[in-house]
């Protein structure tokens, strides 16, 4: 489905990816591991469109990225919850979902896409009309991946969703996650809770200082001697 070849990236003169190649098969949840600065969130931002890299190839079910603008790639099926959700807090939930449906196949569905969204996250409907300034963390979170699903991606990639949340909200997080992927979404997660986002995903790969490093199913990864010393304690 998604095929990065040799990327490379900087921002101004500096070098913050080296020769990046991964692939995400339809149907997978792979998990992007690495410590603060390691380039994950870059890496998701060169697939987004909001970055461009200055070598290599990104190709989305064969059709070359490198070149096209973030709505467009959002048009083809590709989704990004950023850290923390960056939802639209003087808007209500409904408001919100609404416009995570604004591409012109998304619009056509969006009945569909909030009945979609609701049987996942329950409690959004309930507070359909509420304000989401007023919601609480985890909250919050699951507006932001609901959002992103009105646009009903192929590919949703989710960037630190655990990010600030209760450890019972973690767990239901990523409850939630595997839930989303079983109904045919595949997803990206770049995760610092390194236990659970390899527990739950089909494969991994590990990023250091822009290079991966390492890769494997989640079970090959925590047997890296690396990854339990740096990640697991």
């Amino acid at each position: 489905m998604l095929n990065i070849e040799n990327i490379d990236v900087f921002y101004n003169e500096l070098q913050a990816l080296w020769g990046v190649s991964m692939v995400v098969n339809e149907g997978e949840i792979v998990a992007l591991i690495g410590p603060n600065g390691a380039g994950k969130t870059t890496t998701l931002r060169i697939i987004s469109g909001l970055l461009k890299p200055a070598s290599g190839d990104i190709r989305f079910l064969d059709h070359p990225l490198g070149k096209e603008p973030p709505h467009k790639i959002v048009e083809m099926g590709i989704s990004q919850v950023p850290e923390s959700g960056k939802i639209f807090t003087g808007m209500s939930v409904f408001e919100n979902l609404e416009l995570g449906a604004f591409v012109a196949k998304a619009r056509k569905e969006k009945d569909q896409s909030l009945e979609w969204v609701f049987g996942i996250f329950p409690r959004l409907a309930e507070r359909k009309n509420q304000q989401a300034g007023t919601l609480s963390g985890g909250e919050r979170q699951m507006l932001a991946i609901a959002r992103a699903l009105m646009s009903r991606p192929k590919l949703l990639m989710l960037d630190e969703p655990s990010f600030g949340l209760a450890p019972i909200l973690v767990e239901h997080m990523f409850e939630m996650i595997a839930k989303i992927n079983q109904q045919g979404v595949t997803i990206l997660l770049v995760e610092q809770n390194v236990q659970a986002a390899l527990e739950l995903a089909h494969r991994a790969y590990l990023l250091e200082n822009g290079r991966i490093v390492g890769q494997g199913n989640g079970q090959e990864l925590l047997s890296f001697e690396s990854v339990r010393s740096s990640y697991l304690g």
